[in-house]
C-alpha cells in the first residue's frame, strides 16, 4: 500500500467522525499535544490566529488557514468545571490554533463552522492529573461539546520507519487491551501506569502525545472504547491507532 493510500485511510476515518455523532456539536474542546502550560490553560480569543509550530516544511504549509471561531464562553464553563474539581486553570487571550488542532479539524469539519476551544496540557505531564481533568469535564459531553484528544499513539521521532515496527506494535497491543477494560478504576489505573507497558519509553520518550488520550478517557470513563482507525505500516513501519469513546456498538477499524 502506498503512503498516499495510508494517509487517505486516516483521512477517511477522520471524515467519518461527524456521522458517528447524533448531532453537530455546539463546540469542540481540543487537547493538542503541542501546547503545555504550568496549569491547564484555555484559549479565549474569539477568532484565534494560526500558530505554525513547525519548521523546515514547504512554503504552502505556512499559509494554511483554518478560520474556525473560538469559544470564549465555553472557556468560562470549562474553568468553572475544573475549579469545582479543585483543579486550577488559566487563560491565554493571544495564542493561536496549532497544527495539532487544525491538521485533524480541517478534515473533520472542513468548513471550519464549528467553534473550537483549545486547552493546554499541564506541565509535568502527570497522567492522573489529566485523567482527573477529563472527569471534571465529563458534563460537557451532555452539553453538546465534542472532546477531542489530538496526539499520536507512537511518538518517537528518532525511531520512525522500520525501527519503530516492534516497539510500536507492542505498545499498541497494550493500549488496545487497556482501553478495552471498561470501568472507572481498572482502565484509569492501567493508563496511569503506562510507563510499565511493553516498549513504553521506546514508544514515547516524552509522553506529551499520549496525554490528550488521558483527558478523553477521564471524560468518558464508563464508555466503551472503539478503535476507529488502525494501521501497522504508518510512516514505513509504525503501528498506530485512533479511538473513540461512546456507548454505540463497536465497529471494525478502518
Amino acid at each position: 500500500m502506498s503512503d498516499h493510500a495510508r494517509y487517505e485511510r486516516l483521512a477517511g476515518a477522520l471524515r467519518e467522525m461527524p456521522a458517528q455523532l447524533s448531532e453537530t456539536p455546539k463546540a469542540v474542546l481540543m487537547l493538542s499535544a503541542h501546547w503545555e502550560a504550568p496549569e491547564f490553560t484555555l484559549m479565549t480569543h474569539a477568532h484565534p490566529p494560526m500558530l505554525y509550530d513547525y519548521y523546515g516544511f514547504p512554503d504552502f504549509t505556512y499559509r494554511i488557514r483554518y478560520p474556525a471561531p473560538g469559544a470564549p464562553t465555553l472557556a468560562v464553563r470549562v474553568r468553572d468545571l475544573l475549579d469545582g474539581a479543585g483543579i486550577s486553570s488559566g487563560v491565554d487571550a493571544n495564542r493561536g490554533f496549532d497544527h495539532g488542532m487544525y491538521a485533524p479539524m480541517a478534515v473533520i469539519y472542513p468548513e471550519a463552522d464549528v467553534p473550537v476551544l483549545q486547552m493546554s496540557l499541564r506541565k509535568g505531564l502527570n497522567p492522573r492529573q489529566h485523567l482527573a481533568a477529563g472527569r471534571a469535564l465529563a458534563p460537557l459531553r451532555d452539553e453538546g461539546v465534542l472532546i477531542v484528544g489530538s496526539g499520536l499513539s507512537y511518538h518517537n521521532l528518532r525511531a520512525f520507519g522500520p525501527a519503530a515496527k516492534e516497539p510500536s506494535a507492542k505498545f499498541d497491543a497494550w493500549l488496545q487491551r487497556s482501553l478495552a477494560t471498561v470501568g472507572t478504576e481498572a482502565r484509569a489505573d492501567a493508563l496511569a501506569a503506562w510507563e510499565t507497558a511493553p516498549a513504553a519509553r521506546q514508544a514515547h520518550p516524552r509522553e506529551e502525545h499520549l496525554l490528550p488520550l488521558m483527558v478523553a478517557v477521564g471524560a468518558a470513563e464508563n464508555d466503551a472504547a472503539t478503535c476507529s482507525y488502525h494501521e501497522e505500516d504508518f510512516f514505513g513501519g509504525i503501528t498506530v491507532s485512533n479511538f473513540r469513546f461512546d456507548s454505540a456498538p463497536a465497529t471494525p477499524p478502518r
